[in-house]
């Protein structure tokens, strides 16, 4: 029994795989992954308050109700402007590596 558990234990004890070649993707995937989280912290935020003051209420003089409803939708679509730009870059950024591999 003691030989079948050296045996076993030593042919899974070899060396670590070597992970530099996918440090500098890992890197580029986080900063992605920061600038797309600041953008949907800041944008549809700051959308909201920008349009509710100045566009709603300042340009079109809607009452404080309908103003915060319409800034709303803004926010919304701002949302689902930044979804779709990180899709994008997450797609296009995973083919451009491949594409630079097969040549």
């Amino acid at each position: 029994m003691e030989g079948f558990a050296r045996t076993s234990l030593s042919s899974t004890s070899g060396a670590a795989p070597d992970f530099r070649g996918n440090e500098s993707s890992l890197v580029s995937a986080l900063k992605t992954l920061l600038f797309f989280t600041i953008l949907m912290v800041t944008v549809p935020i700051g959308l909201y308050f920008a349009s509710k003051a100045y566009i709603f209420e300042g340009s079109l003089q809607m009452s404080n109700s309908d103003s915060y409803f319409y800034a709303a939708i803004v926010a919304v679509l701002a949302v689902h402007i930044v979804l779709a730009l990180f899709v994008y870059v997450a797609w296009n950024e995973g083919s451009t590596k491949d594409k630079g591999k097969h040549d």
